[in-house]
């Protein structure tokens, strides 16, 4: 694909509304190459792993070594950073591979050169755990079931990331149980008023403070407003991420105030960065291609992290499964690779 063709063709793509991916055959590297700078939202990712599977149209993963398929990574990599928004995020899947019986580490180098040389920041490193995995036939070492993820932005600080998009289910309802209301996690109020009561950390006025939120965090309960709380007091409680003043606002609080509240949020949890995710692609596997990852594996970043309307990019499509699910989000995609067959099922895929 000429240098004029894959320019004219992101240019127009960019300035549609459609959520019909654009798909571009060829070597990522040098397609990226023609992109306009700072034109993707969000790059979510699975390169081919190092000499691990034989691809349709070979490329990257069969290097004679390590060193030359980082290399080689790394170079995408860079022209990833340069088409990335300065908003936007990057999240990279890469398994492990094996030389003479030792783990290789080979993602964590792959992340720390993304970070040393390219200027990328390292936000989480998520562990897919996929729940059950295939028949090992090694005999001399754990099973493995799961696979790094890597979340980095392009800046520091000033990406875009919205929590409040993708939480777990909250927990159950507040209840009612011998006239009291009853947290979902079982709080009626009963021990913190007695520990807050007999406490010898707390001045009379510090209990008297403690009681009234205390009061006040059991009515939002009541009113439904909060699913649930937690009151810590001075010397009452191991407190969240430590004790000392100068790292631990919550230690502060202790000390100024003599308690602090955390408040559980209606909308539930945060995500954690361990996600339960079962590696067997429920839309269907038919097709050549051999390494689908569910879709369920990008969903959650592509609603954290690419704002609505923005554009998902992979410059390793396979199957299509990042702008299968970029689509089902109402997001844009656009979607690189060698293997024109590949690039055929992706297409029919999102078509269904």
């Amino acid at each position: 694909m000429t240098e004029f063709t894959v320019k004219n063709k992101v240019k127009a793509f960019l300035q549609e509304s459609s959520t019909v991916p654009l798909f571009l055959q060829g070597d990522a590297l040098q397609v990226l190459q023609d992109f306009p700078g700072e034109c993707i939202d969000l790059v979510f990712t699975s390169p081919p792993y190092y000499r691990q599977r034989a691809y349709a149209a070979c490329g990257l993963g069969l290097e004679d070594s390590a060193g030359e398929y980082l290399d080689k990574l790394t170079a995408v990599c860079a022209q990833i950073f340069r088409v990335l928004k300065p908003a936007g995020s990057f999240w990279l899947n890469l398994s492990d591979s094996y030389l003479h019986k030792g783990v290789m580490l080979l993602p964590w180098r792959l992340a720390q050169r993304l970070c040393d040389e390219l200027g990328f920041t390292l936000r989480n490193q998520v562990i897919w755990h996929k729940v059950k995995g295939g028949p090992d036939p090694a005999r001399d070492r754990l099973r493995n079931l799961w696979e790094p993820l890597f979340f980095f932005t392009k800046s520091a600080r000033d990406y875009y990331f919205n929590d409040e998009a993708a939480r777990l289910p909250p927990g159950r309802a507040q209840s009612v149980r011998h006239g009291a209301v009853v947290s979902a996690g079982g709080v009626t109020g009963v021990r913190y008023r007695r520990k807050i009561e007999l406490s010898t950390a707390l001045s009379n006025t510090e209990k008297k403070a403690a009681l009234a939120a205390l009061d006040q965090a059991l009515a939002e309960v009541e009113q439904g407003s909060i699913p649930d709380f937690r009151l810590v007091p001075r010397a009452g409680g191991r407190i969240t991420h430590g004790s000392a003043p100068q790292l631990s606002g919550r230690a502060r609080e202790l000390e100024q105030r003599g308690f602090y509240i955390l408040k559980y949020s209606p909308k539930g949890a945060r995500l954690s960065d361990v996600w339960d995710i079962l590696p067997e692609d429920s839309q269907g596997r038919a097709g050549a291609h051999g390494a689908v990852f569910p879709p369920d594996l990008p969903r959650r970043p592509i609603v954290l992290t690419c704002p609505p309307g923005g554009v998902v990019l992979d410059p390793f499509a396979g199957s299509g499964t990042t702008c299968l699910a970029a689509g089902e989000l109402e997001r844009r995609s656009v979607g690189i690779d060698l293997c024109a067959q590949y690039l055929e099922q992706a297409r029919q895929r999102c078509e269904r």
